[in-house]
């Protein structure tokens, strides 16, 4: 028996739910994983999963073996990538979650990372709250603002730069609101992230100022509060990849340029790991590389 390979069928198989699932990402067939999985139970003389006929569940002692998998697997990555340094290749799917907007900015940019690596694949998750790393099978995840669990590994690639913007329509019949506490009066569209969808924040250039809004509108995408938005449904706070075209094509108006929204660190988490994969590296550095090439991200 292959053990590694064993190990790698187990996490698949741990991360996805399915066999077919990870049959599919490992590039076998499902018996192929199955026999894998039991072959390693067999090894370990312990049952690892519990199957019935539609569920699939880790038992106690699979849940345990979770991380030990997971240090022998990148030990054997990093041995390998080691010995051949220089031609070495990402290969493998790399999972990664991100906000909407920054999303979409990396997915017109993914064609030329994808072809400088033939073996690589990448898994887009639009998502605005946290995930459980671990249980989602998650590789990385960008986190707009603090991170506050010590568990996981933080790199801060970037800021945002977001705009307060309105639709001329709505400006036309509602007024322009000049200073932060102007805004009480008009309607408000809110993004609304890990359940923050009441209050606005806006720097004067030495303070925070923080508002308090009561939105008739409140959505956890930010591409949803963008299509509202256009269509004069009253005041939003939007990052400056979605409203940037539109201001410029004079669709949207910047609303009071010397009170900007206050910028938040862009993170980019994985799992506390000490030998990342190639594959995962490769993605960090295409992240950071993209915040970088902007110039209202970048610092």
């Amino acid at each position: 028996m292959d053990i590694v390979s064993a190990l790698r069928a187990f996490l698949r198989v741990a991360e996805t739910g399915s066999f077919s699932a990870a049959a599919i990402d490992l590039d076998l067939t499902q018996p192929a994983v199955s026999r894998q999985i039991s072959a390693l139970e067999g090894h370990l003389n312990t049952r690892l999963l519990h199957r019935t006929t539609n569920a699939l569940a880790l038992t106690v002692e699979g849940e345990q073996m979770i991380a030990m998998a997971l240090r022998v697997v990148e030990a054997v990555d990093a041995l390998a990538e080691a010995s051949c340094i220089d031609t070495a290749m990402a290969s493998g799917r790399v999972r990664l979650t991100l906000p909407a907007p920054l999303g979409l900015c990396v997915s017109e940019r993914l064609a030329r990372l994808l072809e400088s690596h033939p073996a690589l694949s990448v898994e887009l998750i639009f998502r605005e709250e946290p995930s459980d790393l671990i249980g989602d099978g998650i590789d990385l995840e960008v986190r707009l603002g603090p991170v506050s669990d010590s568990s996981l590994m933080c790199r801060r690639i970037g800021w945002t730069t977001a705009f307060l913007v309105a639709a001329p329509r709505y400006l036309a019949q509602h007024g322009t609101p000049n200073t932060p506490d102007e805004i009480s009066g008009h309607e408000c569209i809110c993004y609304s992230r890990a359940g923050d969808g009441r209050s606005w924040s806006f720097s004067n250039g030495s303070d925070e100022i923080c508002v308090r809004i009561a939105p008739r509108l409140v959505a956890n995408n930010a591409v949803a509060v963008h299509r509202a938005v256009l269509t004069g449904g009253g005041l939003a706070v939007l990052s400056h990849l979605l409203a940037c075209p539109d201001i410029e094509a004079g669709r949207l108006i910047k609303l009071m340029p010397e009170f900007p929204p206050a910028r938040l660190p862009i993170n980019v988490v994985y799992p506390s790991r000490k030998n990342l994969p190639l594959r995962v590296r490769t993605v960090l550095e295409f992240l950071a590389e993209t915040v970088r090439d902007d110039p209202l991200m970048a610092s």
